[in-house]
């Protein structure tokens, strides 16, 4: 598995890419929405990120407030089970959005199949484990593990993972994990793709109909083209965790 120095040089180096005018989207008047990035279990950095979020909405007078979590709340950092608990409080002012990440998937899987216990292993699934009181050290056998994972895990985080969303729209811009394959209709579009895709996706400039905005692939700064936003940027490893905030035309970046 390679050490988070390893995982940061294989960031993909971000862009700012400028946009035509005319091609900016939009969401409905009276709107604000706030799309955030991949969170990995660092619920401080989340609870940064939210008081900046919270500054912002002070100064907006739309009335109609979104939060779009775009997945990825588990593994890797520390307090994933934390960062699930203060998610089901909600937030005041704003509905929320959760979509599915890959790592929700895979943590689903590993309570189906202990099997995949190794691989969910080296997606950094012992700090979720390990958020939820479970040790696997060495000598654990994942059976075991699974089992004991299946015990402690609250029925409400349990339903949360369950009714994660794939992908959510509004006005102009569609939400989303992975990302999108090109020339395939949203309705045609398969689960795996939305939660894994990459190249196909990322270097794409296939008009999606929509502006897509998405996570899944870590970038040192948010990546901004003509057809897709990413806002993954590393939190758990860099510490920069990023959101996006669209009103109107209007679209602002904020991060930690």
């Amino acid at each position: 598995m390679a050490t988070w120095r390893e995982w940061l040089r294989r960031l993909v180096p971000g862009s700012a890419a400028s946009e035509t005018p005319v091609l900016r989207a939009c969401v409905p008047p009276d709107h604000l929405v706030v799309a955030i990035g991949d969170i990995h279990g660092r619920r401080d950095l989340f609870e940064q990120l939210w008081r900046q979020i919270e500054t912002r909405a002070q100064g907006s007078d739309s009335r109609h407030r979104t939060l779009v979590f775009l997945g990825d709340y588990v593994d890797r950092g520390p307090e994933s089970a934390q960062l699930v608990d203060r998610l089901l409080q909600g937030f005041d002012g704003f509905d929320c959005v959760f979509l599915k990440g890959n790592h929700e998937e895979a943590l689903l899987q590993f309570l189906s199949n202990a099997s995949i216990g190794t691989t969910w292993e080296n997606f950094g699934g012992v700090a979720t484990l390990n958020s939820y009181g479970i040790a696997h050290g060495s000598g654990a056998n994942w059976p075991d593990t699974r089992a004991a994972f299946a015990m402690a895990l609250p029925e409400a985080h349990l339903t949360f993972y369950k009714n994660l969303r794939l992908h959510h729209a509004v006005g102009d811009y569609l939400f989303v994990h992975a990302g999108l394959r090109p020339y395939v209709r949203l309705e045609d579009q398969v689960e795996h793709d939305l939660l894994w895709i990459r190249e196909e996706f990322l270097e794409s400039d296939a008009n999606f109909g929509q502006m897509v905005v998405h996570g899944h692939t870590p970038t040192r700064q948010p990546v901004l083209r003509h057809n897709r936003i990413g806002i993954d940027t590393g939190a758990c490893h860099t510490g920069k965790l990023t959101a996006l905030v669209l009103e109107g035309r209007e679209r602002h970046l904020l991060s930690t």
